[in-house]
């Protein structure tokens, strides 16, 4: 089956304008761009035969033609990521059994979480999307909690049934837990990976169903599929040590760039 990876970047956001132009330092103290970064991450990914930066600024089109990405420029009028992957796999003129989401602010990706969605999908005809899953430690949800207990929107969880397919997106820390969990304790709450896999129709439909209640108040696209009775399939990938954190905010610049020299990411 072929594979399209689409990087969708945007200069204009409402958190963090100009998000994918931060520079990031890694641990040998070079630093790139986090749309470079997230570019590099999807090189990585084995199994996918294009990878392409989606875009609708000349300022992110050019500091991606610089270190080497293919570029396909879309309009303005996309709402999200999603949208702006289905208008790219249209200008690429469609063919595509699967199309892959990786989303510019996710420069810690592990190339295994994206194989391991795209398999997810492929061995599930009932969904037309797919999404990754980490179970958090307590490092990990104690950072989520702080992030809303000062009032920052941070990392989304996931709750999903027996079948593995979604009950809901928040960015609130769901399910509730009244425990206090230690760094390195396993808990029950569950961080969803910023990536998707969808199949052509179930992509070039989505722009065509409106913006409903639920994605509105927690502004995340999935949750269209879901208000749309569309199964989105949650996959469990496995950290394998490796630490994961999303550039949602300028706070989380120096927490990306600790993780990555711990880790010996240049």
């Amino acid at each position: 089956m072929s594979v399209l990876l689409v990087i969708p970047a945007r200069y204009a956001s409402s958190r963090y304008p100009a998000k994918p132009l931060a520079m990031l330092k890694g641990a040998g103290g070079v630093s790139r761009s986090l749309i470079e970064r997230s570019w590099r991450a999807a090189c990585e990914v084995r199994g996918v035969d294009r990878v392409v930066v989606a875009t609708d600024d000349d300022r992110i089109k050019n500091a991606a033609a610089s270190f080497g990405a293919e570029v396909v420029m879309t309009s303005v009028d996309c709402a999200n990521g999603t949208e702006r992957c289905a208008e790219a796999h249209a200008a690429l003129g469609g063919g595509y059994d699967i199309v892959v989401n990786l989303q510019g602010d996710a420069p810690l990706t592990p190339h295994w979480f994206v194989e391991s969605l795209v398999e997810g999908l492929k061995g599930d005809s009932d969904a037309g999307i797919a999404t990754p899953v980490l179970r958090c430690d307590g490092s990990t949800l104690n950072s989520l909690l702080a992030d809303r207990k000062a009032g920052r929107v941070g990392g989304t969880t996931a709750v999903f049934a027996t079948n593995h397919s979604a009950l809901y997106f928040s960015k609130e820390v769901v399910p509730f837990t009244s425990k206090t969990y230690d760094d390195a304790e396993t808990t029950p709450v569950f961080h969803h990976v910023g990536v998707y896999a969808y199949r052509p129709a179930a992509l070039a439909s989505y722009p065509t169903w409106p913006v409903g209640p639920l994605e509105q108040l927690e502004g995340l696209e999935q949750l269209r599929f879901m208000e749309n009775n569309h199964m989105v399939l949650c996959v469990e990938v496995d950290a394998k040590g490796r630490q994961f954190w999303e550039l949602n905010n300028p706070e989380d610049v120096p927490k990306i760039e600790a993780m990555m020299g711990e880790m010996g990411l240049e």
